[in-house]
Parts: C-alpha cells; sequence; structure tokens
C-alpha cells in the first residue's frame, strides 16, 4: 500500500494516480443524536440500536450505531479530498460493515484509488475509490467502492 500525502487542492483528475492510499486529517466522534435521530429517521427499530436494556444481556454490552450512519461519516470524512471536484457521483458498491461502532468512537477515513478512465466528456473523467473507515484503535469498520465523475484540470483551468 503506497500511503501518500493529502491530495490539498490536488484533487482533479489528473491528481488521482492508481494505487495511490490518502489518509483523510479530519476524524469524527460518533454521538449518540446521530445514531438515534438518523436510525429513527429511516424507521431501523432493531433493538441493538435503540433498547440498552436488551443490549446489556449482549456480548457488546451496549447500542451499537446504524450502519447507515457509519458509511455517512467515512464518506463525508473522505468527500473533502475526492469530491471537491465532483461533477457527479456514479456508483456506490460492495458496502461491507466489518466491525461493530459504538457511541463515542471516532472514524477516521482512507481512500485507495482503484482504477480511474475517461469518460464520454472532455472535462472530467472516472475514478474509483475504496473508502476505508477506522476507528480509535485502528480496526476497520467500513469498505465500499465509489465510482464518481470528476473534472479534468486541463480543462478547467482556462474557465
Amino acid at each position: 500500500m503506497k500511503l501518500v500525502p493529502l491530495t490539498g487542492s490536488d484533487n482533479y483528475f489528473e491528481n488521482f494516480e492508481i494505487g495511490a492510499v490518502y489518509r483523510h486529517v479530519r476524524g469524527k466522534t460518533v454521538e449518540p443524536l446521530e445514531n438515534v435521530l438518523f436510525t429513527n429517521l429511516v424507521m431501523n427499530t432493531a433493538a441493538g440500536h435503540f433498547d440498552e436494556h436488551v443490549m446489556q444481556s449482549h456480548p457488546a454490552k451496549k447500542r451499537i450505531v446504524y450502519g447507515g450512519v457509519t458509511i455517512g461519516i467515512v464518506i463525508g470524512l473522505a468527500t473533502q479530498d475526492t469530491g471537491e471536484n465532483a461533477i457527479r457521483e456514479l456508483g456506490l458498491d460492495g458496502i461491507r460493515l466489518t466491525h461493530s461502532v459504538f457511541h463515542g468512537d471516532t472514524l477516521y477515513a482512507l481512500s485507495e484509488v482503484l482504477d480511474k478512465k475517461d469518460s464520454d466528456r472532455d472535462d472530467a473523467g472516472e475514478v474509483l475509490f475504496r473508502h476505508y473507515g477506522i476507528n480509535q484503535n485502528d480496526e476497520m469498520v467500513f469498505h465500499g467502492d465509489r465510482r464518481v465523475l470528476i473534472k479534468k484540470w486541463s480543462a478547467w483551468r482556462d474557465r
């Protein structure tokens, strides 16, 4: 794995190199509000997210954060560097939630460039990222593939 510096302002199509892995600088601590609010909004009523009493007899001993919250936080943390020059989101596939997340955990994001190719537009190309979410203990909690249509610097620099 080739770990490279953050993209900063160099996040156009041409700047992403297949095989590069970016560790995004920001982290986010998961608050109980996020789990309860979003889980209620999507009507996920699983006891694992809501019922503290039931979860006391579960091996985790506490409520588990809804996977949609985990995915949203990780993709959000990665977007500063991988989506600033995005024109369109093209797909999100291969979602895997690999470790439980709990209130108070802090999540961080890494992004690996799996592929890139020209698109049917002269001013943009497609980049396929694999985003990884890790917690404060460096345990992977999520990974998923995201395809994005990103501006080409060569086409936008003179506009």
